[in-house]
């Protein structure tokens, strides 16, 4: 950690793409992205979690059609479904998503998450990957070589989705101090 500015871009450099280039993701980069993975934090050290990667295109494809904005799955060259214990790890399973996309950038490998829902495409989505009845299934982690550089920016294809906002909010509007609504 040399120096702080370096890594604190490359945090705020982290996009969604939903768009992929056919490239192979090679498995050494892959294997550190899964050790990244594997060292996530998790409440009292639980780590109350599987994952199950998937690399078979009908298995993807299949993926993709769980879930009303998982499509991008579809065109990825891997996917990550991560398994928890119960849905009551859901703090968890947001550290372990966010760890497995900044492990995968650092190789510039993009990713998205695909939210497998309602019940049913969840109970398929099961199915597809033999998630034991016990445990909880709800997001498919999307990872491929961006498309194009317009990949990094917004889908090419927009249909279906409502308009999103570009960009972030000010730090001043997100942002009190020692009081909600304070400012500095």
């Amino acid at each position: 950690m040399d120096n702080p500015h370096q890594i604190t871009a490359f945090l705020r450099s982290l996009r969604s793409v939903r768009r992929f280039s056919p490239q192979t993701i090679p498995d050494d980069v892959l294997l550190d992205v899964l050790d990244v993975a594997r060292w996530t934090g998790s409440s009292k050290n639980t780590q109350p979690w599987h994952l199950i990667v998937v690399r078979d295109r009908e298995t993807l494809a299949a993926l993709a059609r769980c879930g009303p904005f998982a499509g991008h799955l579809a065109s990825a060259q891997t996917a990550i479904a991560l398994v928890m214990e119960d849905d009551n790890r859901r703090f968890d399973e947001g550290r372990l998503a966010h760890n497995v996309m900044l492990a995968a950038w650092a190789h510039r490998v993009g990713s998205c998450i695909g939210s497998l829902y309602p019940d049913a495409n969840t109970a398929r989505a099961r199915e597809l990957l033999g998630v034991p009845a016990e445990r909880w299934l709800h997001t498919a982690i999307s990872l491929g070589y961006p498309a194009d550089e317009q990949a990094l920016r917004l889908s090419a294809d927009r249909s279906g989705l409502t308009t999103v906002p570009i960009g972030r909010g000010e730090l001043s509007k997100l942002v009190s101090w020692e009081r909600f609504g304070q400012k500095q």
